[in-house]
């Protein structure tokens, strides 16, 4: 049986109405209840990278 990775960051330490990221092996989840954006592993590591690199 294969172990999935699972982790959630809460972007607000101070409540539960925040946003979180939720990453999995297949997927990666961002946002609050209502408003949720899914994106794949690659599409995830491209908004990553051209974050660290000042470009959003």
């Amino acid at each position: 049986m294969k172990t999935v990775m699972r982790k959630i960051v809460a972007l607000c330490q101070s409540c539960n109405q925040c946003p979180v990221v939720e990453i999995t092996d297949t997927e990666i989840k961002i946002g609050e209840v209502g408003n949720v954006c899914s994106l794949k592993p690659a599409e995830w590591e491209s908004l990553r990278s051209k974050i660290l690199k000042g470009e959003l």
